[in-house]
């Protein structure tokens, strides 16, 4: 060997080996049992298998989940929050917990959360980007087209975006009912 130590590879995996695989990555990331079963099926496809019978990476998701250890409406509505405070839309955030692989009715309460801080995460999404009412100068009719879309790719509806890009410096829009 010259100059790298080879890895010895790791040994296939067992019913015992993937829980506490299992167990390992819900202790350390804020997970979905979605994402716990992509995690599992990659070190399966990495490591193989021993066991006579296919693993039990649903069945062991769903224990995790009936424990308490993932709790996907917990992340949802967490995930939602966190987005919303980061100026993203009601759109963007259905993306990430798709992505995530969260059920309908696990994220009914983060849709509602994003749907109700639509305001407050269009107006952090303009003060952090400087658009509208929070720009230097007013801007060009080309600057305000690639704003809007900026904002519309941020998630935010058309009109939302729209009440925001069309002001001037400090001239902040009133806020809906």
């Amino acid at each position: 060997m010259t100059g790298q130590a080879r890895k010895k590879p790791r040994p296939p995996l067992d019913r015992e080996s993937l829980e506490q695989l299992a167990l390992f990555y819900v202790g350390r990331y804020a997970t979905t049992r979605a994402k716990l079963r992509s995690y599992l099926a990659r070190k399966l496809r990495e490591r193989g298998w021993v066991g006579k019978r296919p693993p039990a990476i649903e069945a062991l998701a769903e224990k995790f989940s009936e424990l308490g250890y993932i709790d996907d409406a917990a992340f949802a509505a967490s995930r939602a929050a966190s987005l919303g405070r980061r100026g993203y839309g009601a759109r963007r955030v259905e993306q990430a917990l798709y992505a995530a692989g969260i059920e309908e009715a696990d994220g009914a309460d983060a849709r509602g959360i994003a749907a109700d801080q639509a305001w407050d995460a269009a107006l952090a999404f303009v003060r952090k980007r400087r658009f509208g009412p929070y720009a230097s100068q007013s801007f060009d009719p080309d600057r305000k087209r690639k704003a809007l879309a900026a904002m519309i790719r941020a998630g935010h509806p058309y009109e939302l975006a729209r009440k925001f890009i069309d002001r001037d410096p400090g001239d902040f829009p009133e806020r809906d009912a």
